[in-house]
C-alpha cells in the first residue's frame, strides 16, 4: 500500500476550486496555508518554492491562482510528499507542480540535486513550525514535525530561502503573532522592504497570526499592514475573510 492509499479524508478548500486528499491523523490544513498562498505575489513566468509544504495546500492554492507559474514542493516526510504529489495530479496541476522529499535544512548541495539551485526561485513561501517543543509531545510524529520548532528553526529556513531566491525575490511566511520579533530579527539579515499583515481572529482581539513578506537584498524600510479579521463578533466568517479563503482573492501586499 502506497504513503497516498493509507487512512485519508478528501476535502475541498477554495470554496472547492482545490481538492485536498490529506492523512486523517497528524497536521491537517487549515486557514495558514491558504493566508500563506493569498499572501505570495507571483506571476506566470516565476518558480515558487514552498518549503515545509506537507500535502501541498499552499503551493498548490498558489499555483491555482497564478496560471503559468511553475511551483516546486519541499516537505521532509516521505509519505506527505506522496500525498502532495498525489493531490498535484488530482487538481491537474502536475504539469506545473512537483513534489521533493527533503529536510528545508539540507545542505545546498542536496538542494541543488534535488533540481533547486541557488538562485532559482522567484519566491519562497513557507509555514515553519512555530510552536515550541512541548513537555507532553503529540505521539503522532508527523503533527510533532509539523508543530514543534527549534530555537533556530526560523533562522534556519529563512537561510535556504535566502540560498534559493534571486536577487530581489521575495519571502512570504507565516507565524504566531507573539513571536514577531523573531520573525523581523530573522528578516533583517538579507532582506528588507518587510511588510507585515496581522491576522484576528475577531474584532477587538490581538492577533494570532502574522504574515510577513520581504525582499532579498531590499533595504527599503518596514510597513506595517492594517490587521486582517476573520470572524464577526457574532463568530461568522466576514466579507474579507470569505473572498481570500473560499473565494481565492489575495491579500494586501500580494496584489501585483
Amino acid at each position: 500500500m502506497s504513503a497516498e492509499q493509507g487512512e485519508a479524508s478528501e476535502d475541498l478548500v477554495l470554496g472547492g476550486r482545490l481538492a485536498l486528499r490529506q492523512p486523517l491523523r497528524g497536521h491537517r490544513v487549515g486557514h495558514d496555508a491558504i493566508l500563506l498562498a493569498a499572501a505570495t505575489a507571483a506571476d506566470a513566468r516565476d518558480h515558487a518554492v514552498d518549503l515545509g509544504a506537507g500535502v501541498g495546500a499552499a503551493g498548490l492554492a498558489l499555483a491555482r491562482r497564478v496560471a503559468g507559474l511553475a511551483v516546486t514542493l519541499v516537505e521532509i516526510d516521505p509519505a506527505l510528499t506522496a500525498f502532495a504529489l498525489g493531490n498535484a495530479e488530482r487538481n491537474g496541476l502536475s504539469d506545473r507542480v512537483r513534489a521533493v522529499c527533503l529536510d528545508v535544512e539540507s545542505s545546498a548541495a542536496a538542494f541543488a540535486a534535488a533540481g533547486l539551485a541557488p538562485g532559482s526561485a522567484t519566491c519562497v513561501l513557507m509555514n515553519p513550525p512555530f510552536n515550541a517543543p512541548q513537555h507532553n509531545p503529540s505521539p503522532d510524529r508527523s503533527r510533532r514535525v509539523a508543530h514543534a520548532a527549534s530555537h533556530d528553526t526560523l533562522r534556519q529556513w529563512l537561510r535556504a530561502a535566502a540560498r534559493l531566491l534571486r536577487p530581489q525575490g521575495v519571502i512570504t511566511l507565516i507565524w504566531r503573532a507573539d513571536g514577531l520579533a523573531d520573525v523581523l530579527a530573522a528578516l533583517a539579515t538579507g532582506f528588507g522592504a518587510v511588510a507585515v499583515l496581522p491576522v484576528h481572529a475577531k474584532p477587538g482581539a490581538p492577533a494570532i497570526r502574522v504574515l510577513a513578506r520581504a525582499v532579498k537584498g531590499s533595504r527599503a524600510p518596514l510597513s506595517l499592514l492594517p490587521g486582517f479579521v476573520l470572524a464577526d463578533a457574532n463568530g461568522n466568517p466576514t466579507l474579507e475573510a470569505e473572498a481570500v479563503l473560499r473565494s481565492g482573492d489575495v491579500l494586501p501586499f500580494a496584489g501585483n
